[in-house]
């Protein structure tokens, strides 16, 4: 390893400050925060903690870190376009903070905050050397065997090399960027869509500024009487020009759409996984689907009304000034004022009915699709003659507020651009009878026709406009959930002896109370609970008695409105959401819990590690075999990867229930909760389930009915 390399190289302990001066150095613009110093982890520390504590600290700054794992040959591709990124080398303890790449150089951030260009084929083999090294003496037996000379003998080993070693990943390390939650003026201005609003802009500005010069002179060639040759080849060298400019004004708008459109999506994305669960429960189906369909909307609402905005503000500001200059300018200026008035008052009358015919709308896709979910539970329950009760009076409503919004928009898109064309001649009309000039005149009459243009396009502007504000109302609260701060764990360790360890309880709950939203009487009250290592928990009780709210708060879904409650003796801020759900794993109720659409392996091994390593996937079916699920991997043609779900091979009851106990226990936590896990097993698979989970859980607590 080089000097340059090793100056470059960062220890363990400093990797939450390469985060913090990494982002900075990249302006990601970090929140300040302490960083951790992380003297206490062990050189034979997890991985799987490393990664939690990398994620820690990252989140602690308010941004991402990524973990990334890419093919043996893709290794350079990556140093080259993976910057910002923390860069993970085979040697114990040592790191790389890549910035960036200059040529065939990457540059590296050294712990004393200098940049360090070095080759990109030196690091790469600093990161493939373990790979490389064992298998070159080998390889070079061989060459030499063969007889090849030793000048082309390194080419020859290196090409060989790379061949053997073309299927293996490296494990690179992770790439740091802003989380979706943060800023998003900041985020698009880091992504450099501003850039693109402003050359869209400019372009725009350009091509208006030459179209109204090439009327202009054609305009003063007709008003003076002569038109000559040079007059019109001019005009139509000015209409060519404009062409370049409006493809650029398209392209530029074109990008920041899609610019903006992706950064939209990924919050949404986001915020949609912060949620609060109870609110979620409340909304029901149908309202969360209109908050996926309105999501849609504000995107394509807000940028169209936005363009069309920019388009119709540029305009009317010319307008403004053609009006000025014309014979007419004092007052059309006071009447295109006034006319301005008018538009504000239609385009409020406006909003206040679409929010009404919004509001309709979206309760009707409510209502549809809770029907469409309870279906089976109508046609069981509820009388026929019921079924339909309210549909008609809910599509009357709606119809009556469609034509009431059908009358606003025509007063709205008709009237504005049109209105303004006849009280701007008749603005005109004295100036006309008084004789003023004909080239006073024609600007007047240019300014008329340009601000009736400018009035149609903030019309419809206005429409897309309201549209977007309402829809925003619905996905407000995912795009402010993506913003909401999450406990993200100290970055330190916790140093025990082993005798201190086994007398620390796995869980420590003391004075728990927990009431749903506004309810005045709390589920559970001063609730006390200590689980130690090797323990065996059964509680029963009867429905709605707060088994399931009180597993809700051991496993960190929800949190107790007051007292203590500890895993491993930290609370949840010290260890965080991901550090909580390493120690604390559950399996949901059934209604809780579901199979995704995938193989088996991933609905198996989602909480544990993906892609999974050969020791993951064995481990996997020695689970399943000792679940009784031996019969359904023979019967599957691709066994562990058998693609399940709604679209693959469908899983009965009892095999999901076992597929949800497999999962809780391949992600390896300090405590097993398993709540009502063993309901639909019959009694011959439940002695085999309940034995497989007794031997594998380091502590298990079972929620169930009496």
């Amino acid at each position: 390893m080089g000097d340059s390399l090793k100056a470059a190289i960062w220890p363990r302990a400093k990797l939450g400050a390469a985060i913090f001066a990494l982002a900075r150095k990249k302006r990601l613009a970090p929140r300040r925060a302490e960083v951790p110093r992380w003297s206490t982890l062990s050189s034979k520390e997890d991985e799987r903690l490393l990664s939690d504590r990398i994620d820690s600290a990252a989140g602690s700054l308010g941004l991402e870190a990524e973990a990334v794992e890419v093919p043996y040959e893709e290794v350079t591709t990556l140093l080259r376009g993976a910057a910002p990124a923390i860069i993970r080398l085979p040697q114990e303890n040592s790191f790389l903070a890549l910035v960036g790449h200059r040529g065939r150089n990457v540059l590296l951030l050294s712990p004393q905050l200098k940049t360090i260009a070095l080759s990109a084929e030196i690091v790469r083999g600093a990161i493939c050397a373990p790979g490389e090294d064992a298998l070159r003496p080998s390889v070079d037996d061989i060459l030499e065997d063969a007889g090849v000379s030793a000048g082309r003998r390194k080419r020859a080993s290196d090409a060989i090399i790379r061949q053997r070693l073309s299927g293996m990943r490296i494990d690179a390390g992770w790439i740091i960027h802003s989380s979706p939650g943060s800023n998003f003026s900041r985020q698009i201005f880091r992504a450099g869509l501003h850039r693109r609003a402003l050359g869209f802009v400019a372009a725009h500005a350009v091509e208006y500024l030459l179209l109204l010069g090439a009327w202009a002179l054609l305009g003063r060639g007709a008003l003076e009487g002569r038109i000559e040759k040079d007059w019109l080849f001019g005009w139509m060298l000015l209409l060519l020009t404009m062409i370049p400019f409006r493809l650029l004004a398209t392209w530029w708008q074109g990008l920041f759409a899609v610019g903006v459109g992706g950064k939209l999506k990924q919050r949404m994305l986001y915020g949609a996984m912060k949620v609060d669960m109870d609110q979620l429960r409340r909304e029901g189906a149908g309202q969360l689907l209109a908050r996926v369909v309105e999501s849609e909307a504000v995107e394509s609402l807000a940028l169209g009304a936005g363009v069309t905005g920019i388009f119709a503000v540029v305009e009317l500001f010319f307008a403004f000034i053609v009006l000025a200059l014309g014979a007419a300018g004092a007052a059309h200026i006071s009447l295109f004022i006034c006319w301005m008035v008018v538009a504000a008052v239609l385009g409020w009358r406006y909003y206040v009915q679409r929010r009404e015919w919004a509001n309709s709308r979206i309760q009707l896709t409510h209502d549809l699709i809770e029907r469409m979910v309870g279906h089976r539970t109508r046609l069981a329950q509820q009388a026929p003659q019921h079924w339909h009760d309210g549909e008609d009076e809910a599509i009357e409503d709606y119809l009556t507020q469609s034509q009431t919004l059908d009358r606003r928009g025509v007063q709205l898109f008709a009237l504005l651009g049109a209105g303004w064309l006849i009280l701007g001649m008749i603005g005109l009309a004295p100036a006309f009878v008084a004789g003023v000039e004909p080239i006073a005149l024609a600007v007047s009459l240019g300014g008329i026709m340009l601000a009736g243009s400018a009035l149609t396009k903030a019309g419809q502007s206005l429409s897309q406009f309201t549209g977007a504000i309402i829809a925003w109302g619905q996905v407000a609260p995912l795009y402010r959930a993506a913003g909401k701060p999450e406990a993200l764990g100290s970055s330190y360790s916790v140093t025990e002896s082993p005798d201190a360890a086994d007398e620390l309880p796995v869980l420590d709950a003391r004075e728990l109370v927990f009431r749903y939203g506004e309810r005045s009487r709390p589920v559970l009250r001063e609730c006390d609970l200590q689980i130690f290592p090797g323990d065996r928990l059964l509680l029963e009780g009867s429905s709605g008695g707060g088994k399931s709210t009180l597993a809700a708060l051991l496993v960190g879904v929800r949190r107790p409105e007051s007292g203590l409650l500890l895993v491993g003796g930290l609370d949840y801020h010290s260890l965080g959401a991901t550090g909580w759900r390493r120690k604390v794993v559950a399996a949901p109720q059934f209604h809780e819990n579901h199979v995704l659409t995938g193989t088996f392996a991933f609905n198996l091994l989602m909480g544990r590690n993906w892609p999974p390593s050969p020791e993951d996937m064995q481990l996997a079916e020695e689970l399943c075999i000792e679940l009784g699920l031996g019969e359904l991997l023979e019967k599957m043609p691709a066994g562990l990867l058998q693609v399940v779900g709604d679209t693959g091979w469908q899983l009965s009851h009892g095999e999901r229930s076992r597929l949800f106990i497999a999962r809780a226990l391949l992600q390896g936590g300090d405590l097993m909760l398993l709540d009502e896990s063993f309901a639909s097993l019959d009694p011959e698979t439940l002695s085999m389930a309940l034995k497989c989970v007794l031997r594998r859980a380091p502590a298990l607590m079972v929620v169930a009915h009496p």
